[in-house]
């Protein structure tokens, strides 16, 4: 993934903010919007395309492309540069391959240890009842 090439290919488009903020809200575009289009990006190679599409498959549209917003601060340059950081986290943390499960049972001596503690838990809650009459 080369962020540089990744940066240069997103839309970004500024709107105004909602939210409290007075006269300030109602006259900048100060929220930043982001979009960046997965399939026909030259940033990414084919295998990074479908892996991306395959994770955020909920997120991204019909045209293949994925949209993030900003509005936290009162600077369209902050909001930016925080989309484009969130953008470039997302991309790298589904882009990571998860390392294979390697499957792994207890050891004898821990079953072992296991079985003793629940006797001796069972033993003590039994010596706490009242005898039975019969």
């Amino acid at each position: 993934m080369n962020t540089e090439k990744l940066i240069k290919e997103c839309d970004f488009k500024a709107m105004r903010s909602s939210g409290p903020g007075g006269q300030h809200v109602n006259k900048t575009a100060s929220k930043v919007e982001v979009t960046f289009n997965i399939i026909a990006s030259e940033a990414l190679t084919s295998i990074e395309k479908e892996r991306l599409q395959k994770k955020l498959e909920s997120r991204i549209s019909s045209e293949g492309a994925i949209q993030l917003q900003c509005g936290e601060t009162r600077s369209q340059h902050k909001n930016k540069a925080l989309v484009i950081e969130r953008l470039i986290a997302l991309l790298k943390k589904h882009l990571k391959v998860a390392k294979p499960r390697k499957k792994t049972k207890p050891s004898k001596s821990a079953m072992e240890r296991r079985l003793k503690t629940k006797k001796e838990q069972a033993l003590k809650k039994s010596n706490r009842k009242p005898p039975r009459l019969e």
